[in-house]
Parts: C-alpha cells; sequence; structure tokens
C-alpha cells in the first residue's frame, strides 16, 4: 500500500471539523475547526491545510439516518465534497458518520468546543480501520 496522508472533514453548515491521519501509522488525531459559513473563507483554510500537510487523499464524513438513508445533510455535503474534488483536484470518499458525533461526544466533555474536530477524527479513524482490515485479511 501506497502512503496517503488523510485530511478528513465532519461537514456543518456553519463549522468543519477537520482531522488528519496518514496510511502509515493509520492514525488520525483532531486538527482544528473552521468556523465560517463563508465558502471563500472555508475553501482558503482547506487550500492551505491541504497544502500545508501534503494531503494525498480527503475523507468526508457522510450523514445519514439511521436506517441508511439520506438526509437533508447529506445532499449538502456531497456537493462540499465534489466542490473539494473540483477546486483541488483531489481523491474524496466518504464514510458513514451516523455515530461519529456519539463517539465524539463520549470522549469529550458535553462542552468541549473541539467536538467537530473530535468526531473528523473518528470519521477518519473508522476508515483507517477499514484499510487495514482489507490489508490483513488478503
Amino acid at each position: 500500500m501506497i502512503e496517503e496522508v488523510i485530511l478528513s472533514f465532519d461537514f456543518g453548515i456553519k463549522k468543519i471539523g477537520v482531522a488528519l491521519g496518514n496510511t502509515l501509522t493509520f492514525e488520525s488525531r483532531p486538527l482544528e475547526i473552521i468556523r465560517s459559513e463563508k465558502n471563500s473563507v472555508r475553501f482558503d483554510r482547506i487550500d492551505f491545510l491541504l497544502r500545508e500537510w501534503g494531503v494525498d487523499h480527503v475523507i468526508i464524513g457522510l450523514p445519514l439516518n439511521k436506517d441508511g438513508s439520506d438526509q437533508e445533510m447529506t445532499s449538502r455535503c456531497r456537493r462540499f465534497a465534489n466542490q473539494i474534488k473540483g477546486r483541488f483536484n483531489v481523491k474524496v470518499d466518504f464514510i458513514d458518520e451516523r455515530y461519529s458525533s456519539i463517539e465524539a461526544q463520549a470522549l469529550l466533555s458535553k462542552n468541549d468546543i473541539l467536538e467537530d474536530a473530535v468526531a473528523a477524527a473518528v470519521i477518519l479513524k473508522d476508515y483507517l480501520i477499514n484499510i487495514k482490515n482489507d490489508l490483513y485479511s488478503r
């Protein structure tokens, strides 16, 4: 497997949680929260992070209903992913994020300001676990 630096996003209308990880250590960590509703600010920051960390791949948590069907935020999230692909020419994949916020809340106190970044780290951790399991099951 080729080593990849991966950035993950927990997409929201008011803020976006960001985490960083890689396929060498299969670890992820919260990085920051982008707190802006303006696309120009969001994408300027994403551009900086992609270049700063030498990102090869982006993972985005896909919000779904409990039964796996799309919800209101699903289409917004897909549009966000398409904008990242189009603007930055980077590989983008989704992972089901149905329980990432619950797991993030369990890791943090209710008032923790990093919740969205931790949720992004949980999303990335789940993705990396899937890759690792696929590697070892071959």
